[in-house]
């Protein structure tokens, strides 16, 4: 279980300093798959985040919500995916056209470079945001799914209504946060248990592990906590 379910846990690490995040991912390893990284790590070190999580045995999650005129955005997919992420993310507020040439500027970088291609993630609406109309989040992951993105990003409490527009999108949900453990700034958080009910296959953890006191101990609960929802789900 444990192996299978690391690929589907994301390591969100925002922080500055390549150094500190590469610690980190080390340290936290045994029960996450997936390295995060966001605008504060990229923005601190740039490309050499994805070769250099890659290297610690990581699927890296390039989180960087593109959003721009579609030939802007294809190009820096386009460059990004040379990289070798697992995913990248582009905003759905940016409309079928944006995120098409997304997906096809990420094929083409990792074409060039003989690497897998990345999962295109089509972000919906922000977990910082307290409201989400259904209709949105439903035209939002109906785009994605159009526009040839492999994924969707969205809260625990919007996976009813984006499945309903992308069914066979897979489903990657941030905000998770373990009980008694607090929102921070995610206005619709979700306790691990609650998002695989939901259906989500993918759980971004960020400050909720980094930030503890013991974050193995966090950690080792979540996954312990995925693996039961799974296997009741399941029985």
């Amino acid at each position: 279980m444990s192996g299978d379910w690391r690929r589907r846990l994301a390591l969100a690490l925002d922080v500055d300093d390549l150094v500190a995040a590469v610690r980190l991912a080390r340290r936290l390893r045994p029960w996450f798959g997936v390295a995060k990284v966001g605008l504060e790590l990229f923005a601190a070190a740039g490309p050499e985040t994805v070769a250099a999580l890659v290297d610690e045995d990581y699927g890296v999650f390039v989180d960087l919500k593109l959003h721009d005129i579609p030939t802007t955005v294809g190009r820096a997919a386009r460059v990004l995916g040379a990289l070798g992420p697992t995913y990248l993310t582009a905003h759905t507020a940016g409309g079928v056209a944006m995120l098409r040439a997304a997906v096809e500027g990420a094929t083409e970088g990792a074409h060039s470079a003989g690497v897998a291609p990345a999962i295109v993630l089509g972000v919906t609406v922000l977990t910082s945001e307290r409201d989400a109309a259904p209709e949105l989040v439903r035209r939002r992951a109906r785009w994605a799914a159009e526009a040839g993105c492999g994924g969707f990003v969205c809260a625990a409490a919007d996976l009813a209504e984006a499945r309903r527009s992308a069914p066979g999108l897979l489903a990657v949900v941030p905000g998770i946060r373990p009980r008694g453990v607090s929102s921070d700034d995610q206005a619709r958080a979700a306790e691990p248990a609650q998002a695989i009910g939901a259906g989500a296959d993918v759980l971004v953890l960020g400050r909720a592990v980094t930030g503890a006191a013991r974050p193995e101990e966090v950690a080792a609960g979540v996954l312990a906590e995925v693996g039961a929802s799974e296997g009741a789900a399941r029985g």
